[in-house]
């Protein structure tokens, strides 16, 4: 990536050579250009939200900024991102978003994030800390930016507007008004879940901002737990991908001696999935990890993987999640354990879990939606 202060060598997390998705886009590089170009004073606390894969806390290293992600992934290509420009990791704070955020702000950077309750979200966090020197910019692709969007940066910080385009980047500049009274903050949403989804019926689901479908059950969800084995096979169940954790809820009230690993890389979703599961008052065992799939699950000593793997990066659409996901799922399952996975019908998933484990069995369709079942051998 070319910045003003010189040239980056940028990769995403897990680095694959094979991957052609770059660590950067546009945006980034508006953003950058824009604060070089226009003298932005970079003094005082620099807070970095949303920044994909560490390129704009690389590029601002210099200046001590701190990261906040929901991420894990980009927090992982951050430090690697580092090492490769030869700054020490210590330079740039990393925070997750369920830490507490900084207590003051001068300058706030957001890279908008698909998720619109998320962006809500961290900028009622951050709006205490913000002051009227404040220097607020935003960045984003062209199709990220809506009018949604500079609303709400308006109702929670300022008067909002935007840039011109460039390369099908725009910026957003917002001029702080900090309210006497904090704006009341929606999250995290709770709801009931629905009759006819099996043990869940019912039950309460919590969902932090920026948790796929936060405010109502997904139809694949849905169509999954209508179909979940009735028996986790064994003591170590896995739900790859929790998301809010209702899966894995599911499979631990059918069991109650297993014990079920929720497993993701967004911090938001591992939050909802523990306060989903500690809501529900389940009995049996669990543990929440915020990781990059199954990486450091021992091998073999798994009987079940549930997973509803995306199919999405940010804004490009791919399948290297999945085959990542089903790859250390035949790791760490034991022979004969099993890897049960829901996806739209027309990404093939049996394909892939043919070429991996050998087999893949149909278990339940309908016209939008497969549930395929794989078996170690």
């Amino acid at each position: 990536m070319t910045t003003p202060w010189g040239e980056l060598a940028l990769s995403r997390f897990p680095e694959d050579p094979r991957d052609r998705l770059r660590a950067w886009d546009a945006s980034d590089e508006y953003l950058l250009r824009y604060l070089a170009d226009q003298d932005v004073p970079l003094s005082g606390t620099v807070v970095v939200v949303g920044d994909r894969w560490g390129a704009l806390v690389t590029a601002l290293a210099a200046h001590r900024p701190v990261q906040i992600t929901d991420s894990y992934l980009t927090q992982e290509a951050t430090r690697a991102n580092l090492v490769k420009a030869g700054v020490e990791t210590g330079a740039v704070r990393l925070l997750t978003t369920q830490d507490p955020p900084p207590g003051r702000v001068d300058v706030l950077l957001v890279r908008v994030p698909k998720s619109l309750a998320l962006l809500e979200d961290q900028l009622l966090r951050l709006a205490p800390a913000v002051h009227e020197g404040t220097v607020v910019v935003g960045t984003g692709m062209v199709k990220e930016i809506h009018t949604s969007t500079l609303r709400l940066f308006e109702r929670i910080l300022g008067p909002t507007r935007t840039s011109l385009a460039e390369r099908k980047a725009r910026l957003i500049f917002c001029t702080p008004q900090p309210s006497p009274r904090p704006a009341a903050h929606p999250w995290p949403y709770s709801y009931e879940l629905p009759d006819g989804v099996g043990l869940v019926s019912g039950r309460t689901v919590v969902n932090h901002a920026g948790v796929f479908c936060a405010d109502r059950l997904d139809i694949g969800t849905r169509f999954f737990l209508q179909h979940l084995p009735t028996s986790s096979g064994g003591p170590r169940v896995v739900d790859l991908g929790c998301g809010n954790g209702v899966v894995g809820t599911a499979m631990a009230l059918a069991d109650p001696a297993a014990e079920v690993l929720f497993v993701d890389e967004s911090f938001q979703a591992v939050a909802s999935a523990e306060a989903t599961f500690k809501a529900n008052g389940v009995p049996g065992r669990a543990e929440f990890r915020v990781g990059d799939g199954l990486a450091g699950v021992p091998a073999g000593s798994v009987d079940l993987v549930l997973n509803n793997p995306p199919f999405h990066s940010h804004q490009a659409t791919t399948d290297s999640t999945a085959w990542r996901m089903f790859t250390g799922a035949w790791h760490a399952l034991r022979p004969g354990g099993e890897l049960w996975v829901i996806g739209n019908r027309h990404l093939g998933y049996h394909l892939k879990l043919r070429r991996l484990f050998g087999n893949s069995q149909l278990v339940a369709s309908d016209p939008k939606f497969v549930v395929l079942k794989a078996v170690r051998k």
